[in-house]
C-alpha cells in the first residue's frame, strides 16, 4: 500500500514539470502580440506599470482555456515517455501493477485540469469580458491624459492629433489644438480655449469637452468651407477608434433557439452559436479526454523525448481543432446537430484512448 502510494506520488510529480514548461511556453507564444502591445503602451504610450498589468490579467483566463488542454496533454506523453523509454514503466509492471492502475494518479491530474479548465470557461472567460472593457477604457483615457502634454504633438487614438501650447515663460498656458481625421470624408481642425477629459462607461467612451472654440471643416466639395463656433463641445472617442476591441455581447440561448425556430433551423450563424454554447461543457471535458490519451501515446512514442512530446501533443491538438472545423461545416451544412458537432470530436478521441489502452495493457 506505502509503495503504491509513493509510485502515485512519483508518476503525479513527473506530470507537473512537464506541464507547468509546457504551459508558460504555450501562453507566452499566444501572449507574444498582446505582449508587444502591453511593452507599447508602457514605453511609447507612457502607461503605468500597474495599468499594464491588469490588462494582462484580464486576458489571461482566456489564453489559459486554450493552452490548459495541450500542456495536459503534452505532459502525460513526456512523463510515460520518459518513464517507459527509462525501463522504470517495466519495472512497475513486474511489480505487479497494471497500466489501468499506473493510470489513477493521471486521472487525478487529469480531473484537475478538467476543473480547471471547466472554471475558467464558465465563470474566467465571462469576468474577462466584462473587466476587458473597463480596462481598456481605463487606458483610453489614461492614453488621453497622457496626450495632453504642453508644447508637444500627440496621437492617443490613430488619426487624432492633439496639441497644447506651452508658453515656456512661466505663465499658465491655454488652449488647445485638434486635428481630427477619423472620418476620411470630412477631416476637422478643431481650436478651443479650454477642455476637461469626461468618461462614460455606459457607452464605452472617452470624451474631451471642449470649451469656447470653432470646427473648421471642409465637405468633400472643393470649393466650400464651414467653420463653426461653439461654446461646449463634446469629442468622443470609442473602444473601437482607440485599438481595444470592445467584446460582443454573447447573446442568450433563448434568442438563439428563437432565431433558429424562426429560420426553420437554417440560419448558419445562429447554428454555430448554438454549438459554441455546447462547445462551453465540451472543450473542458476534451482536456480531460487529452490527458488520458497522453498515457498510451507517451509509450509509444517513448524515444521521442521532451521536445519530442511537445511535438507530438501539439500535433494531437491540430488534430482535434481540424475535427472541430470539419464538424462545424457539417453543422452548417444541415448534416449533424449543433450538439452533435460539439461533442463528436471529444467521442472519437475518447474512443482512440480505451482503444490504444486496451492495446498498451496486452503489449
Amino acid at each position: 500500500m506505502i509503495l503504491r502510494t509513493l509510485l502515485d506520488r512519483y508518476i503525479f510529480t513527473e506530470l507537473l514539470a512537464p506541464f507547468g514548461l509546457s504551459l508558460g511556453a504555450l501562453c507566452f507564444v499566444m501572449l507574444t502580440r498582446e505582449l508587444l502591445r502591453l511593452v507599447e503602451l508602457l514605453v511609447s504610450k507612457g502607461v503605468g506599470l500597474w495599468s499594464v498589468l491588469k490588462v494582462f490579467a484580464t486576458l489571461l483566463p482566456s489564453f489559459l482555456v486554450l493552452t490548459l488542454p495541450i500542456a495536459g496533454i503534452i505532459a502525460s506523453i513526456t512523463a510515460f515517455g520518459r518513464l517507459s523509454y527509462d525501463k522504470e514503466l517495466v519495472a512497475m509492471r513486474a511489480a505487479g501493477l497494471s497500466l489501468y492502475r499506473l493510470t489513477q494518479p493521471v486521472l487525478l491530474f487529469a480531473l484537475s485540469v478538467f476543473t480547471l479548465t471547466l472554471v475558467l470557461s464558465q465563470w474566467g472567460q465571462p469576468w474577462s469580458s466584462v473587466n476587458l472593457k473597463k480596462v481598456a477604457l481605463n487606458l483610453l483615457r489614461d492614453q488621453l491624459v497622457l496626450a495632453l502634454e504642453r508644447g508637444t504633438f500627440n496621437e492617443p487614438i490613430p488619426k487624432l492629433v492633439i496639441y497644447i501650447p506651452d508658453s515656456g515663460s512661466g505663465q499658465a498656458a491655454s488652449g488647445i489644438f485638434v486635428s481630427d481625421e477619423r472620418s476620411p470624408d470630412e477631416p476637422r481642425i478643431i481650436v478651443a480655449d479650454d477642455f476637461q477629459v469626461l468618461m462614460d462607461p455606459e457607452h464605452e467612451q472617452v470624451a474631451l469637452r471642449l470649451v469656447n472654440g470653432v470646427i473648421h471643416s471642409r465637405p468633400d466639395i472643393v470649393d466650400q468651407y464651414q467653420q463653426v463656433s461653439f461654446t461646449s463641445y463634446d469629442l468622443k472617442m470609442s473602444l473601437n477608434q482607440s485599438g481595444y476591441a470592445a467584446t460582443e455581447e454573447r447573446p442568450t440561448y433563448a434568442s438563439i433557439h428563437a432565431q433558429l425556430v424562426a429560420s426553420q433551423w437554417k440560419d448558419t450563424q445562429a447554428l454555430r452559436r448554438l454549438m459554441e454554447y455546447y462547445k462551453d461543457l465540451a472543450f473542458p471535458t476534451a482536456s480531460l479526454v487529452f490527458c488520458l490519451l497522453g498515457v498510451p501515446v507517451g509509450i509509444v512514442s517513448k524515444r521521442s523525448g521532451r521536445m519530442g512530446g511537445f511535438a507530438v501533443g501539439v500535433l494531437i491538438v491540430v488534430a482535434y481543432y481540424i475535427l472541430n472545423i470539419a464538424c462545424e461545416f457539417l453543422v452548417t451544412t444541415l448534416w449533424i446537430s449543433p450538439f452533435a458537432g460539439a461533442w463528436m470530436p471529444n467521442g472519437l478521441f475518447a474512443l482512440l484512448t480505451v482503444w490504444l489502452f486496451w492495446k498498451m495493457s496486452y503489449e
